[in-house]
Parts: structure tokens; sequence; C-alpha cells
């Protein structure tokens, strides 16, 4: 089964007079990094929630946002009276002995940390199993997304993987042609050096299938073949692909095809070969998607 990275799930719930909206969304990432908003009251919980996401993130970047609307969605704070005043005295002092005017200390001293504190004993637990149940209802939509987006790309990998296996079946109508444009360049470059009445026909037959051995791509054609229907098994598996997994195989493909590239000396396998390489970049584009 083939996940796209991308992905996006959102739930809206009830909590009293509260309106509780969950989002869920991710972007291509190397690994999975959790990025959790909530409001200030469930701080403590942010660590579950990261937890939740990561049972089934595999990786990517993912960004989990908990709003509360409505009547009673205020976060309930008090002030911190003791150190609020002992700032002010302190500050007061301060202006004092510097000779300054102490212009809205005040509106200064409640932007200091620690100053306004959350009301830890307001968290309420019948509320937090309500916000947990709408975090499972984002992330259920969030990975139904990322399932059918992935089944869209399925598809275009698999046509993509296919166009490679027909261009190489392709190639074998050339090769006749192949060896013997190779034969005759060889030939005529040892005429251009007057060495025909010099050289052995045994040693030039030999030096011939020599050199023919070195530019065969036999090998790499069932190697190129064998990566392609490995790569479909992968991607027809009931189980989640990995990109990273998925990517190795590409790129394993890519170097199959650069050697008989490089091999071929022939000009329509030469643009087999192309043809070959446009469809693997449209693979290695879509791997960057894949979890």
């Amino acid at each position: 089964m083939v996940l796209s990275m991308t992905g996006y799930g959102q739930s809206i719930i009830r909590s009293g007079e509260k309106v509780i909206k969950i989002e869920v969304r991710s972007l291509n990432g190397k690994s999975a990094d959790v990025r959790v908003k909530v409001p200030t009251i469930f701080r403590s919980k942010e660590l579950e929630i990261r937890n939740k996401v990561l049972k089934g993130a595999v990786r990517g970047k993912i960004d989990i946002n908990i709003t509360f609307d409505g009547d009673g969605a205020e976060e309930p704070y008090k002030l911190n009276r003791t150190l609020i005043k002992n700032y002010f005295n302190e500050l007061s002092d301060l202006t004092k002995e510097l000779g300054v005017e102490a212009n809205d200390i005040l509106s200064s001293i409640l932007k200091i940390p620690n100053v306004i504190e959350l009301d830890e004993k307001a968290i309420d637990e019948k509320e937090w199993e309500i916000v947990k149940t709408g975090v499972d209802q984002a992330l259920d939509k969030f990975k139904s997304f990322r399932a059918v987006e992935g089944a869209a790309m399925k598809v275009d990998l698999i046509n993509q993987v296919d166009s490679i296996e027909r261009f190489l079946k392709e190639i074998p109508q050339h090769e006749t042609a192949r060896v013997d444009k190779i034969k005759k360049r060889l030939t005529r470059s040892l005429e251009q050096l007057n060495v025909e009445n010099t050289m052995d026909s045994n040693r030039y037959e030999q030096e011939i299938i020599y050199y023919l051995e070195k530019l065969d791509i036999t090998e790499e054609k069932i190697r190129l073949e064998q990566h392609c229907k490995y790569l479909k098994e992968q991607l027809n598996s009931p189980e989640t692909v990995k990109g990273k997994k998925a990517s190795f195989i590409s790129q394993e493909m890519g170097r199959e095809i650069n050697t008989i590239g490089s091999k071929a000396q022939h000009t329509e396998i030469q643009q087999i070969v192309v043809s070959m390489k446009d469809a693997l970049e449209k693979i290695k584009e879509q791997m960057l998607n894949i979890v």
C-alpha cells in the first residue's frame, strides 16, 4: 500500500459551550517531525498527543493544531501577586536610584515569564477525553487522505515502471545492427592504420569477441528487468510501502539504465535509454512523496 507523505485531517467536536477544532496536516520530510500546538491548559498532554501521531505517521513534517472557540473557551489564568509585587518594588526603587521616570512599570512586569500562570487545577479530565476522541477522528481522516493520495501515486508509478519495461523490450531488435556497427567501426579503424597485411585473422576475431563482451548489456537488461519487477511487487504489497526502500530500488534501476547507455554505442538504443531515464525521473519525483 502506498501512502502519500502529504495529508490533511480535521474534526470539530463540542464540550459544553466550547467548540473544539483539531487539524492535522503534513508535508514532505526525511523523518517524522511532529509539531503540536494546543491550548495552554492541555500543555501537559502534548507528549501524549505527539505519541498518538507518531504511531501512524512513519515520516513527514506533521502539524497538529487544537483550538477552542465559543463560550467558556477562555483559558483560566491567575496572577502571581507575590512575584509581581516583588518586581514592582525592585523596579520602583531602581528608577528612583537612577533618577529615571517609571513609565507604566506594571505593563512591563506583566510581560515577564511566570507572573501570569495557568490555573492547573482547571484541567478537566472529562474534557480531555473529548479532545482525545477528536484527535483520533482527525488522525483517521488524515490517514484516509494519505491513502487516497497514495493510491493515485501508485497508479502513476506502476505506469512509469511499465513504460521502462516496454522500452527495455525494444532493445533486442537493435542488437544485431549494433554488433555489426561496432565490428565495421573497428575494421575501418584498422584499415586506416594500414595494418591489414600484418593482422592475424584469428587474433583479430578474438579481439573483436573480447571487445564485444566488454560492451555486452545482457546482464544489465536482466538486472533492470528484475528491479522493475521488484519495485512493482513493493507497490502492490498490502503492507505500507517504505519510501526509502522504494527510492533505493529506483536508484539501482538508474544504475543499470546508465550502464546500458554508456555501453550501447548505437543511436536507436541511446534514444530508448533517454526515454527510460525520463520515466525514471518521474518515478524518483514521486518517491519523494511516499512515506
